[in-house]
């Protein structure tokens, strides 16, 4: 019983990352899903027996992204224990670190919200589900901090936009940036680095924090 469950467990998880890099480089117009059971390598039957239709890969592709980034940003931003520097650099360098990980995503997402208006409400709204969260919690804290004045009075939805455009643009613009930086560092990973840190202390220098 356990090796049919493992088995199985391991089809799904060739079939999404086979899905993934399929959505991502063709979009979901230009996906197939005789190409995605191709190279998870499995029938196009068993594709439809695991996931029916490609709305519905889709839609799992895209939600597994969304929760991940949730997790990641609920975890730094939305941890009330830890002082608002903290929560904040926390935050940035692991959004960033996921961008760096998923690096076609920004392109993706961007690419279906323009062509495929119609089919992105329910990324929308986990989307919205997440920031609302993440900015109540966020903007007590910085109501907080600025009474003690310890930091700049700040909206915590403009400071979450500085922070995701910050963290996109390099990987949004690759081959803008790097053409732009030429041979001014050693690689595009060592500018990447440098490009986090200068994120993070241009977020808290914005704020002031003290």
């Amino acid at each position: 019983m356990d090796k049919e469950f493992n088995q199985s467990q391991g089809t799904e998880s060739r079939i999404l990352q086979a899905a993934e890099k399929e959505f991502f480089e063709k979009g979901f117009a230009g996906a197939r899903t005789a190409s995605i059971a191709e190279a998870a390598g499995v029938t196009h039957a068993m594709l439809h027996y695991y996931f029916r239709t490609k709305d519905k890969l889709f839609e799992r592709i895209v939600s597994e992204k969304i929760n991940m980034l949730a997790d990641i940003l609920l975890s730094a931003i939305g941890d009330a224990d830890l002082p608002l520097e903290e929560r904040l650099r926390q935050g940035i360098e692991r959004h960033f670190d996921f961008i760096s990980a998923n690096r076609d995503l920004p392109r993706f997402i961007v690419n279906e919200v323009l062509t495929r208006p119609e089919q992105i409400e329910n990324m929308k709204n986990e989307i919205l589900g997440i920031a609302d969260s993440l900015l109540g919690n966020l903007q007590h804290k910085i109501n907080e901090y600025a009474t003690q004045g310890l930091c700049r009075q700040i909206d915590a939805r403009m400071l979450l936009i500085d922070i995701v455009s910050l963290n996109i643009f390099p990987f949004m613009a690759a081959p803008i940036v790097y053409g732009a930086i030429g041979n001014c560092y050693g690689s595009y990973e060592e500018f990447l680095a440098l490009r986090k840190k200068e994120n993070v202390e241009t977020i808290l220098n914005k704020l002031k924090i003290r």
